[in-house]
């Protein structure tokens, strides 16, 4: 008799244990199967650190940013490849240092967590342009690269301010593509290098270009882009009424079209850019008003996460003819903007046949652009233009990493034991029907027809279902045959050993490319990473969307190797929390969040190398939106909300304790408005978790010190006051 019979006939046995499972079953029936499920108790002997980092692809999609250390920790490398063993910036620190509480010498900040690596950006910064400048020195190219940044990709202010600064020893500028763009590029350059461009892109009004213009006059060197042909009398117009000689660049549609998801805006039928029609019809347009002088740069777009450089020299090359051609038109060319497209390698493959991956390097994407630029001027003896980019995913990505803890965990139960009698009325339970795929199943157990034991087993749960439907069988037996079948599953290794995380985020809010276009992003623990995962996870957000998950993974996985929570995660007050870290998300995912279910960004923290203990040193910091910041986003006033509630609480509280009890109400309320919307763990503030399902209720000891701190508080202050107290 096989051991999957065994356990079938120890379930017809008057005591019934296997139910809960028989612990003389191997893991799997099937010697050329896996274990069924993994051991719990994960073997650590012969696990290291730099398995962890194979396991995650940490080095590929990291390098020379992110590694792993002894302690098994994720660090930083703040310089890159320039980094020394003890500038290095262990993660679990910061987060300790940020979520610790104020007595604790922490800043008492919840997550999640953004931490931004302002050392990581400037060494980004520093080394496009350093490998720009090595292919022009080693294609004996006869001009300069000039970057831009296009602030679309993270418009936060420390992050424009910290590349305008950076940038500013290679005239590095801005891009901007709406009118508050603009202003902000324009605030920010006051600041920069008087030779730095500030690319003005985008569909444009008067008043964009009314600002454009004003910048101008600023002595900002600002370059306006057309991307409608009418948008020329515009500029024209306005320029003539203030007196500003503008420089008018245009933007052309290529013939060349990047095939991917990111070029969609590429092409002919491209959403953005001029035809060569209109074109030629612009600059005819502008030798008759004498204004040829004026147009002075070509920019084209081939769309982002260009795959290779085979595509990129394809581009860069039709877009150098339509150069060349317009100087022998006329015009005063001066630059090439080649837009963005310089891909980043989010899983660590380096496959041109992926949407997340490219097949180059940084030093390699700038060689292919100048030598084709070169090679096209020199052909057609065109002085060699400066060479601009708008390379906003490859500057911002890596040096921005998204910290969220993992709350708790599930799985399929094991089903209880069950006694002679429990047993006996689950048989007599079943349906004839039921009874007979019961018999069935058993028989095929002893023949060892594991294909046969689910077939029965699936009919054996379907007719028990329906009986439930009925109203036929109770919900104690249901339970039992669900019980039944899993356990056979398990023995028979055809169980999903895959658990569901659920972690303290919403998806949609934080990481928007993965809710919107399945964009993945390299998700890790950034600690016990000399401990070998002992499972297998999905990742499940707070919110109440079927899609608030997170299934898929770099490498094409549908799940994640996961370790196990120690007392089931840290929220409940009885367990070590597990931090999860998502990485190079610098680019889009701030700006793209929205507020569904009225969550809100996360905390912010910039932290930078420093000589100190820790090797860091928190520069600035800011808590995440409160539930009244959200709450004001759509048009809601807490303080009004405040003191609806405050007053109802009066009202059903009068004669309760001296109104005690409805000023612990009040106060209570008025910390929820001013805390964020996302979990709050036992051990950062007055609340204490119940249970492991994500519902908080104060303790007792918690309630007497809010009824304490209320009374002494309530009587004094006035209602406005007592908002503000409340709220500190």
């Amino acid at each position: 008799m096989t051991a999957l019979a065994c356990c079938v006939d120890a379930a017809v046995a008057p005591l019934g244990h296997a139910f809960a499972g028989d612990s003389s079953l191997p893991a799997s029936p099937f010697p050329s199967l896996p274990p069924a499920t993994i051991t719990t108790a994960a073997d650590n002997s012969h696990w290291s650190p730099s398995l962890s980092s194979d396991l995650y692809r940490i080095d590929a999609w990291g390098g020379p940013y992110f590694t792993v250390n002894s302690s098994g920790n994720v660090a930083v490398r703040p310089h890159g490849t320039a980094t020394l063993p003890h500038q290095e910036i262990d993660l679990l620190k910061i987060v300790k240092k940020v979520s610790d509480s104020k007595p604790e010498c922490g800043l008492g900040l919840q997550l999640p967590l953004i931490v931004r690596l302002p050392d990581v950006l400037k060494d980004r910064l520093e080394s496009l342009q350093g490998a720009f400048d090595l292919a022009i020195r080693s294609h004996d190219y006869g001009s300069h690269y000039q970057g831009v940044y296009p602030v679309k990709c993270n418009q936060d202010r420390f992050v424009v301010e910290d590349i305008v600064k950076f940038g500013s020893p290679f005239r590095f500028g801005l891009e901007a593509g709406s009118k508050p763009e603009l202003l902000l590029a324009m605030s920010c350059l006051c600041k920069g290098n008087p030779d730095a461009l500030l690319i003005c892109n985008g569909f444009k009004d008067l008043e964009y270009i009314s600002l454009a213009l004003f910048a101008r006059k600023l002595a900002l060197n600002t370059v306006i882009v057309l991307e409608q042909e009418e948008e020329l009398d515009l500029v024209v117009d306005f320029s003539q009424k203030l007196g500003v000689r503008p420089v008018i660049g245009v933007r052309a549609k290529l013939k060349t079209k990047h095939s991917g998801h990111y070029g969609s805006t590429s092409g002919e039928k491209g959403k953005f850019g001029l035809t060569t029609t209109q074109i030629l019809r612009v600059v005819k347009k502008l030798d008759k008003l004498g204004m040829l002088d004026c147009f002075q740069l070509l920019h084209f777009h081939i769309g982002s996460q260009i795959p290779s450089t085979a595509l990129l020299a394809d581009g860069v090359s039709e877009a150098s003819q339509i150069y060349c051609e317009l100087v022998r038109l006329g015009a005063h060319m001066k630059v090439i903007d080649i837009g963005g497209g310089l891909g980043i390698d989010y899983d660590g493959s380096k496959s041109s046949d992926s949407e997340i991956s490219v097949s180059y390097g940084l030093e390699e994407y700038p060689s292919a652009v100048v030598r084709t630029v070169r090679n096209v001027c020199e052909r057609r003896s065109v002085k060699h233009p400066v060479i601009c980019s708008e390379s906003g995913r490859a500057l911002v990505s890596h040096h921005s990493v998204l910290i969220f803890e993992a709350i708790s965990s599930s799985a399929c139960d094991d089903a209880p034991p069950m006694s002679a009698f429990e047993h006996q009325y689950f048989i007599e339970g079943l349906t004839d029907e039921a009874r007979a795929d019961y018999l069935n199943l058993s028989a095929a157990a002893i023949r060892g027809e594991y294909e046969a034991c689910l077939t029965y087993a699936d009919l054996l749960k379907q007719r028990s279902v329906e009986q439930f439907k009925e109203g036929s069988v109770g919900i104690e037996q249901l339970a039992t045959v669900d019980g039944f079948c899993d356990m056979l599953s398990k023995a028979i290794g055809a169980s999903d050993a895959v658990r569901t995380y659920h972690v303290n985020l919403s998806v949609s809010t934080s990481i928007p490319d993965f809710w919107g276009i399945g964009q993945t992003f390299p998700i890790v623990p950034i600690h016990r990473l000399d401990q070998r995962p002992a499972v297998r996870g999905v990742l499940s957000d707070l919110t109440c969307d079927s899609d608030g998950k997170i299934d898929k993974f770099i490498g094409g996985g549908s799940s994640l190797p996961l370790h196990e929570l120690e007392g089931n995660g840290g929220n409940n007050g009885g367990g070590q929390k597990y931090y999860l870290g998502m990485f190079l998300g610098g680019a889009y995912q701030e700006a793209l969040g929205g507020v569904h279910n009225l969550f809100g960004g996360p905390s912010i923290v910039r932290v930078s190398q420093s000589d100190g203990p820790h090797s860091f040193a928190v520069t600035g910091a800011v808590s995440g939106p409160s539930c009244g910041d959200v709450l004001r986003v759509m048009q809601h006033e807490p303080e009004l909300m405040f003191e609806t509630l405050k007053h109802r609480a009066e009202e059903c509280g009068q004669g309760d304790d001296g109104g005690m009890a409805s000023a612990a109400v009040a106060t209570s309320l008025a910390r929820s408005f001013h805390n964020m919307p996302h979990l709050v763990s036992a051990s950062s503030c007055s609340l204490t978790a119940m249970n492991n399902h994500g519902f908080y209720y104060c303790s007792e000891d918690d309630y007497d010190d809010i009824v304490a701190d209320s009374a002494g508080a309530a009587a004094p202050v006035g209602e406005e006051e007592q908002w503000s107290y409340c709220c500190a």
